[in-house]
């Protein structure tokens, strides 16, 4: 995955962040020190790289790899370098081919959006731009090239949401269909979970994949943040965000990801899992039984019966309700038209917990398609037409509306940007000049 430049990921390396967990072990506050491990790596200066007749050389791989290792805190080690060293030239070609998308589009970032940008993700490491700077220069890092690979990440989001912006719309829809998973998922138990996946096709195979990822939690358990190791060497669409990949409710997880999940209680992190196509690291840090309530607002037209009332009442109170239903009932009219009609009264049944309501009327409120006019149902106390006017879960952790179609259109957009990066990588003359180390 290219390297996606945040805020984050910057104020975590600046803020010296504890690990994931007070129960792993290791407790390395620090970044790596610039004058140990971080230059024990050395390369042949030269060009490693062209990509589109632009040059990648061992300066620019060598930068990037220390700026991996400045953000991510990872301890570098003669096992792990060349992991480090391969993500840093996937970031690079990567950024080669942002930068010719953005000259052929003449994208230019005004240069206070840069230092807003700039100035943005020091403050949320509690200092300057300045001060930022020099921090990066301590450990060795040549901060243009920094300001560069940050103006390049900024065009590239500004070019693929002007290209794409329409194509990122979210319907309701497709609000609605979450908001159902989240409805039907109310019951069941549901983990929040940090993910780091390492693609085997991108790294060279699965033993490859699952070499890093035993690398990696090694690291993790050493201290290096999970987010920042996430952000840095995931390949999840979660990497730009950490790797939160949110609330996963029981069931949605490839199975052997389920497996683990199944034994991991809150702050601890997986071993590498091997699923078909790569290697995923699971961090759990909470749990819920999914133990919430669900909320049905209905209405109705009834016709009062007797329990012991006759077939030829029922069948007679049957035909009337059919007969109401066939003229265009909806939740708006239902009341108002069944109070028109002699012995039938309409009525607001208010919202209810579906599990303290009577059997069929909970049946309708659990199946029953929002703006449906279900029955005619049978109780104790008559014959009813029930309108399935709302359905909600009660829960403070239920996002809003708007809240799931922000996440939608972050994931349409995230998907759309790997696709177009996809497309440049598969259409670049992309050659090697030289050994990479």
């Amino acid at each position: 995955m290219r390297w996606m430049f945040t805020a984050g990921a910057l104020s975590l390396a600046l803020a010296m962040s504890h690990p994931v967990s007070a129960q792993v072990a290791g407790t390395s506050d620090q970044p790596p020190s610039p004058t140990s491990q971080a230059d024990d790596f050395a390369m042949a200066e030269g060009v490693l790289i062209t990509v589109n007749d632009d040059l990648i050389t061992s300066y620019d791989v060598r930068q990037r790899m220390l700026l991996l290792i400045f953000t991510s805190q990872i301890q570098p080690t003669e096992e792990n370098l060349p992991a480090i060293q391969q993500q840093a030239l996937r970031g690079l070609i990567d950024q080669r081919l942002q930068s010719q998308e953005l000259e052929r589009y003449n994208v230019e970032v005004p240069a206070e959006r840069l230092q807003s940008e700039l100035t943005e993700i020091a403050s949320s490491g509690g200092t300057t731009a300045e001060q930022m700077l020099a921090t990066m220069r301590q450990f060795g890092i040549d901060t243009d090239a920094f300001t560069e690979r940050l103006r390049t990440d900024i065009g590239w989001n500004m070019l693929v949401a002007g290209r794409y912006r329409d194509r990122a719309r979210v319907g309701s829809d497709q609000v609605d269909a979450v908001l159902e998973r989240i409805e039907q998922a109310a019951s069941r138990p549901q983990w929040l979970v940090g993910e780091i996946y390492i693609d085997a096709a991108t790294v060279g195979g699965m033993n490859v994949a699952m070499e890093g990822a035993r690398q990696l939690v090694q690291q993790i358990l050493q201290g290096a943040p999970f987010t920042a190791v996430a952000r840095q060497f995931s390949q999840a669409p979660s990497a730009a965000a950490g790797g939160d990949a949110g609330w996963v409710v029981e069931g949605e997880s490839p199975a052997p990801v389920q497996a683990a999940l199944d034994q991991m209680n809150p702050g601890q992190l997986s071993n590498p899992i091997a699923v078909d196509g790569g290697v995923y690291i699971i961090f759990v840090r909470d749990e819920r039984t999914g133990a919430v309530s669900t909320m049905a607002s209905l209405r109705q037209a009834g016709i009062r019966l007797a329990p012991t009332a006759s077939e030829a009442e029922v069948a007679a109170a049957t035909a009337a309700l059919n007969h109401l239903r066939q003229g265009g009932l909806t939740c708006d009219n239902i009341v108002e038209r069944a109070n028109q009609m002699p012995g039938v009264v309409g009525s607001e049944l208010g919202e209810a917990n579906v599990a303290d309501l009577a059997g069929p009327f909970q049946e309708i409120a659990r199946a029953g398609a929002v703006g449906s006019i279900n029955g005619p149902v049978r109780s104790e106390q008559g014959l009813h037409l029930i309108a399935m006017c709302g359905r909600r879960t009660a829960s403070d952790d239920v996002p809003s509306r708007e809240e799931i179609e922000r996440e939608l259109s972050g994931q349409q957009f995230n998907m759309l940007n790997r696709r177009y990066l996809r497309d440049l990588r598969n259409a670049a003359t992309i050659d090697s000049r030289g050994e990479e180390g």
